[in-house]
């Protein structure tokens, strides 16, 4: 069935190629002839390599080898020098060879969601055309600090990793939009996370957030997901309902006074005035 396609389109000239779940275990080489193809979809195989004969595809700008059993990148991709979007999603994928990543100097998009990875090569500061990058659903503890020269960066998909920190040199990240990390073991958000001006989504949800940078409010997000994180470390304090309270007050309980931090995350103004509840103040250490 794939050779009939391919001998089809070496018939039509074609542009686009579609062998998507045909149980490749090889691409035929014959592919490599399709001089003028610049669409190339491979997702849903069994292949674990790309044959050399590829690299004649100079014309190739996207090219998806999704769902496949790829354990490193494909030797043959540094020669495809056009490429704009490179999908390699459920592969198997536990390092990213610099010496072919360097070469894709015209990447605009690139999913690596579902992978084995534990940490992006600082090479990937070569990808400056990029300007969407997914490595959800891997094992990523780090992210180099040289990702933020990624200037032209405008999303950033990281959740369900091992990440515990984001760099501090985030703040270059001047274009990013949307930066997706829940599900990682965030403890501390970067005060240079508040220089990302074009910000208008972020995802911190399920992380072990206790605290926001204080500048944080003066982004103009438009969604902010930060549920699932443990920002109130204390129990709350008890105290008699006053109705007549419209202001947060400093609490003192016995010997220990307890107050309430200027980046803590507080409960709303109503809250506070409304009646069938013990509380009228929080307090964290």
């Amino acid at each position: 069935m794939a050779d009939s396609l391919v001998l089809r389109a070496l018939r039509g000239n074609a542009r686009q190629l579609d062998l998507s779940g045909k149980k490749l275990k090889r691409v035929p080489k014959a592919v490599g002839r399709l001089l003028e193809l610049n669409r190339l979809q491979l997702k849903n195989n069994q292949l674990s390599n790309l044959p050399a004969e590829l690299q004649a595809l100079g014309n190739l700008t996207e090219l998806n080898l999704g769902n496949n059993s790829f354990e490193e990148l494909p030797e043959v991709l540094k020669h495809l020098r056009q490429l704009k979007k490179l999908h390699l999603f459920d592969n198997k994928l536990e390092t990213l060879s610099p010496s072919v990543l360097e070469w894709l100097e015209n990447l605009v998009f690139l999913n690596l969601n579902n992978n084995k990875l534990r940490a992006l090569p600082e090479e990937i500061y070569r990808l400056a055309k990029l300007k969407f990058l997914t490595v959800s659903n891997n094992q990523l503890e780090s992210i180099p600090s040289k990702l933020c020269l990624l200037q032209k960066l405008c999303e950033l998909q990281l959740a369900h990793n091992k990440l515990k920190s984001l760099p501090h040199d985030i703040g270059y990240l001047t274009n990013l939009k949307k930066l997706s990390v829940p599900r990682n073991q965030i403890q501390e958000l970067p005060e240079e996370l508040c220089m990302l001006r074009n910000l208008k989504v972020l995802d911190v949800a399920g992380n072990q957030l206790h605290i926001f940078p204080t500048k944080l409010l003066e982004l103009k997000l438009e969604e902010l997901y930060y549920e699932q994180n443990p920002l109130l470390e204390k129990n709350l304090i008890l105290s008699a309902q006053q109705n007549e309270v419209l202001t947060l007050q400093k609490i003192s309980i016995t010997s220990a006074a307890h107050i309430v931090p200027i980046r803590a995350l507080l409960c709303s103004y109503k809250c506070f005035n409304e009646s069938g509840h013990q509380f009228y103040g929080i307090a964290v250490p």
